[in-house]
């Protein structure tokens, strides 16, 4: 098993409750349960630890990080504001010629929602914002928002598993890129804060999907 999948597979487990939150996530005993050496686990717990769904504690190890629903909440507020800005500047500066990446990325969620399969629309999720991080012309403004997406990724996989919401990014892509390409500054920007920023029902569901002794907090 490689070292993606060894982090995919301890992603999930935490997000599902599998791993509870505080609990300590032994190398050793990980690796005889995938069948590797402690070296691909480790490596697996730093990307983990990227993500900021686990924490290394000095001389004790590797620890399911304890995030609260609150805390969760304010860093996807703050995602929607700079995904906005992204949208806003890559309406402004990009080129009819320069939106065939970001063209491609639409169509290959397009291919994934159709294939049912909200593993591969996240995956392809991540290239579509990716390619309007490419965009924006803003490389410290990109930098930021690729932190910060990566500190959420898990998250975001996490909303996509809710009853019908890749059928809604979906859409929500598509109104993003009609923006962009239309030099549409101000529906770009609203269209991408609003694809992020969790409210209404889509809080109510994520809070549904959370697990429970972080949204209790």
């Amino acid at each position: 098993m490689r070292r993606g999948e060894i982090r995919e597979a301890l992603e999930q487990e935490i997000l599902t409750g599998g791993f509870a939150p505080g609990e300590r996530l032994d190398e050793q005993a990980l690796g005889r349960r995938f069948g590797v050496s402690r070296t691909p686990v480790r490596e697996a717990l730093h990307q983990l630890v990227a993500t900021g769904l686990v924490e290394l504690q000095p001389n004790r190890g590797a620890f399911v990080r304890e995030v609260s629903l609150g805390e969760l909440v304010q860093m996807f507020e703050v995602m929607a504001e700079l995904e906005g800005m992204t949208g806003r500047l890559a309406a402004r500066r990009t080129e009819e010629a320069q939106l065939a990446g970001l063209k491609a990325a639409l169509h290959a969620c397009e291919r994934a929602a159709r294939a049912g399969d909200p593993d591969a629309y996240y995956e392809e999720n991540g290239l579509f914002h990716e390619a309007i991080y490419d965009l924006c012309g803003n490389e410290f403004l990109a930098g930021e928002a690729r932190r910060l997406h990566r500190r959420l990724k898990a998250y975001r996989r996490l909303q996509l598993r809710v009853p019908k919401r890749v059928e809604q990014s979906l859409a929500e892509h598509r109104r993003i890129v009609a923006a962009i390409a239309a030099g549409d500054t101000n529906g770009a920007e609203t269209e991408l804060r609003n694809h992020i920023t969790i409210q209404g029902e889509r809080f109510g569901d994520f809070v549904a999907t959370f697990p429970m002794r972080n949204a209790a907090e």
